[in-house]
């Protein structure tokens, strides 16, 4: 996918979310286990998404890692052309 097209945004690319989504739903149940889930906010026009951490992933002091070595990688498995996963609530690991 060519960087920067301009009017490109990839929050309405349909394809984009529907891939995105899809790789959330395998990471979810994992997430839900214990007690938690995720959402996806944004993403940036250079492909970071942008996520929010809900229920115990969002106080979590372990978040952080979760969302690198799981979210994070389960993501860029589905959907390669992403650039990393951010999340505007994880709480510092300790």
């Amino acid at each position: 996918m060519p960087e920067h097209q301009g009017t490109y945004d990839p929050n309405t690319d349909p394809e984009l979310l529907r891939q995105i989504e899809e790789g959330l739903d395998m990471i979810r149940p994992y997430l839900m286990a214990d007690g938690g889930s995720v959402r996806l906010l944004n993403i940036t026009d250079d492909l970071v998404v942008e996520l929010e951490l809900l229920g115990a992933c969002g106080t979590c002091p372990m978040s952080t890692m979760t969302l690198r070595a799981g979210i994070e990688q389960a993501l860029k498995h589905t959907v390669p052309q992403i650039t990393r996963v951010e999340a505007v609530n994880a709480s510092p690991a300790f």
